[in-house]
């Protein structure tokens, strides 16, 4: 009726062996690794609720664009990808280029593009969800 399955004790080492190995390997791999891990930019954040929408915005500007004076829904970390912006905020001025990471408050701001080339910014926005 029913065939009983009989594993060898050979088989049972050698895919222990062989499950060993492979471990192994992976670990020896992850060893080697030249992943580089470095924190650019970090800040605590006092969050008002628990409900918050997280955005990724690409924004691009113009040779010699300026904002207007503005603010965002929400604070969080700014990447430069390309270009050089002249960023006004609670009264301080600072240049940040290409792989500069800045932390934007939401305080009332303006950003001017002071190269010469189009500028890119990835904007990590952290705002209370609607």
């Amino acid at each position: 009726m029913f065939k009983k399955l009989m594993i060898k004790p050979a088989k049972i080492f050698l895919v222990t062996l062989a499950t060993l190995l492979i471990s192994m390997q992976i670990v020896s791999a992850q060893g080697k690794s030249n992943l580089n891990r470095t924190v650019l930019l970090e800040n605590k954040v006092e969050f008002p609720s628990n409900n918050i929408n997280a955005q990724i915005i690409r924004v691009t500007f113009p040779i010699a664009f300026k904002t207007p004076w503005h603010t965002h829904e929400g604070p969080g970390p700014r990447y430069v990808v390309k270009g050089k912006l002249k960023v006004i905020e609670g009264g301080k001025m600072n240049i940040y280029s290409v792989g500069d990471v800045f932390w934007e408050s939401g305080n009332l701001m303006s950003v001017e593009n002071i190269g010469d080339d189009l500028v890119e910014l990835i904007i990590f926005e952290l705002a209370p969800a609607n």
